[in-house]
């Protein structure tokens, strides 16, 4: 996908103050620890023809409203991802701005997943 100017300045100024993990890390973390959440920002229609096994849906469009209810623990760690590596890296900010402390963007998003041969779900 060919991204706007505008959006990848966005995206590339929230990783200079966010951290990410490979698709290797992410799921190193999730086997290391039973606590940490693995949730995907994608659209709904996205996370409908499939997502990564285990994960929690929070769309970019609602997880600012609803993360503290779902998350109430802020020090939970939570590794975001969805298409890419870009939407998860705003959404990683956006929480970390909101008291988050321990949030982790997935580099490569869901194409990565697919690719490394992670496990997956459909609904």
């Amino acid at each position: 996908m060919k991204h706007s100017e505008g959006f990848l300045r966005l995206v590339n100024d929230a990783k200079s103050r966010i951290r990410e993990v490979t698709v290797e890390q992410a799921r190193e973390r999730i086997d290391a620890d039973p606590n940490v959440k693995l949730i995907d920002v994608r659209e709904d229609n996205e996370w409908e023809a499939g997502h990564a096994a285990g994960a929690n849906h929070l769309s970019k469009g609602i997880i600012e409203r609803d993360i503290e209810q779902s998350v109430p623990d802020k020090s939970t760690e939570l590794v975001l991802y969805c298409g890419g590596g870009y939407r998860s890296a705003l959404v990683a900010d956006v929480l970390q701005k909101m008291g988050y402390t321990n949030v982790f963007s997935m580099a490569g998003g869901w194409k990565a997943w697919k690719e490394s041969g992670a496990p997956i779900a459909l609904e």
